[in-house]
């Protein structure tokens, strides 16, 4: 009997220790980073030495919480893309490094610790510095399969407690926008978040619809609210432009067709064989063009000393012809 309870006690803590696994998703080995962040972050002093003393979880919450700032893969004035275009600079986190922020060096720090569900929840919900929670739900966001942001994410995404996401300060923000932000858009300052599934990404965005949250507008769409006239004016125009298009082009295909029957009907086509010359007249494009042809040979310098002599004998004999 003892024993039988010692196999159940066993078995339901394999089950708890089980359900305490976070799953993991993407490229195991750098976190689903962009490479020349996570090469900054492997190489950077802080990194290498500052936290390698951290040992255990609660050590790397204090130390959010004394350090954290922001939330930018770089600190503020340390990366140069001024002279960058297409890929080299923007969005894409290509190009030219710079110094990374000490929140992108924790976050990998806290990967390498392999958080549980409940240090996660922890991170989360925690009451001190609205970094540790930002950096908690940025772990979700790189870390955990797309299917399940929905689940951490919903019951946060009217959390109106702030922070400032910009290196140097400037741009505040509340935790629900940012959650918001991070389900439906990829671009975070210099870098890029996973990309999400397309069914899962509908998925989400009908969640949002439906449940009345504010959408976050792209950058694409900004432009649209400087635009006094409506889209069915557009339509409108469009279409009209195209109808003009279109007669026109009937109206000349027509007037061709007519020309085309009316010299057909006295037994030719129009100018055929013909071309005008410099001052509009009509002359026979195959003699003008024998002719020239005939006259640039003559006048060649690629002609050999044989052809030369034959066409001066011949000219010779020709204007003596003419004398008699």
């Amino acid at each position: 009997m003892e024993r039988n309870t010692n196999i159940e006690e066993d078995s339901i803590a394999k089950g708890s220790k089980q359900s305490n696994i976070l799953p993991l998703w993407g490229n195991e080995r750098t976190m689903n980073l962009n490479p020349l962040i996570l090469t900054n972050i492997q190489s950077s002093s802080y990194f290498k030495v500052n936290l390698y003393e951290l040992k255990t979880y609660h050590e790397v919450v204090d130390e959010i919480y004394y350090q954290v700032t922001h939330l930018e893969p770089w600190e503020k004035g340390s990366r140069r893309t001024s002279g960058q275009t297409g890929m080299c600079g923007g969005v894409r986190g290509v190009g030219a490094g710079g110094i990374v922020s000490t929140a992108y060096c924790l976050l990998y720090k806290l990967y390498t610790l392999k958080l549980t569900k409940k240090q996660l929840n922890g991170l989360i919900t925690h009451c001190d510095s609205p970094y540790i929670r930002a950096l908690g739900f940025m772990y979700i966001r790189y870390v955990l399969p797309p299917s399940n942001l929905l689940e951490w994410y919903e019951p946060y995404l009217q959390d109106e407690e702030e922070l400032d996401v910009k290196a140097g300060g400037g741009q505040m923000m509340s935790i629900g926008t940012m959650l918001r932000q991070w389900l439906v858009k990829l671009d975070w300052f210099s870098t890029l978040f996973p990309r999400i599934p397309v069914p899962i990404q509908q998925k989400i965005q009908k969640f949002l619809s439906e449940n009345g949250a504010p959408q976050v507008s792209h950058a694409r769409d900004e432009g649209a609210k400087y635009n006094e006239r409506s889209q069915k004016d557009w339509t409108r125009e469009r279409d009209n432009v195209r109808e003009d298009i279109r007669r026109d082009f009937l109206r000349n295909d027509e007037r061709d067709r007519r020309d085309y029957r009316h010299s057909s009907s006295r037994g030719k086509s129009p100018d055929r064989g013909k071309y005008r010359d410099d001052k509009g007249h009509k002359s026979n494009y195959k003699w003008d063009k024998g002719k020239n042809f005939k006259r640039d040979r003559s006048r060649s310098p690629y002609r050999s000393s044989s052809h030369s002599h034959s066409s001066s004998r011949r000219d010779y004999k020709d204007r003596e012809s003419y004398r008699r």
